[in-house]
């Protein structure tokens, strides 16, 4: 009898974020420091880059890769990508507080708001704005 093959692997959902980050080794170090990631797959390609990088932050995926050419996907030339990585977390003041220790730009406080969750916004060393959330009500 064949092997089952699941379709979506073990650990990950529907949508994962795939980033192209410039420096992805060094990503993958800010990650573990600022969020807790446990490093998954790391793939090394041509030139010392990263061609493929997984992480898991909680109970999710989150994969990465040094930009390439083929990739369709160039860095940022701003340092500031068009898009929000939202983490909610158990406590977001004690995440927030370790984000910017480890580097993050504070840029929007942890406050109550009136949708149920205390929030707040950090920019990464790397140009991505994450939402760190805790759900209150």
């Amino acid at each position: 009898m064949a092997k089952q093959i699941k379709p979506i692997p073990e650990g990950f959902h529907s949508i994962t974020p795939h980033l192209s980050v410039k420096g992805a080794a060094d990503y993958i170090a800010f990650l573990k420091k600022a969020f807790g990631a446990v490093e998954v797959v790391r793939m090394p390609g041509p030139g010392g880059k990263l061609m493929h990088a997984s992480v898991r932050i909680g109970d999710s995926m989150l994969m990465f890769a040094d930009p390439f050419p083929e990739s369709g996907c160039p860095p940022t030339t701003e340092g500031n990508w068009p898009l929000v990585l939202h983490l909610y977390v158990p406590d977001v003041d004690q995440t927030f507080a370790q984000a910017v220790a480890a580097g993050c730009k504070a840029t929007m406080p942890v406050a109550d708001q009136f949708w149920g969750d205390r929030y707040g916004h950090v920019q990464d060393p790397f140009g991505f704005t994450w939402a760190l959330s805790t759900h209150k009500e």
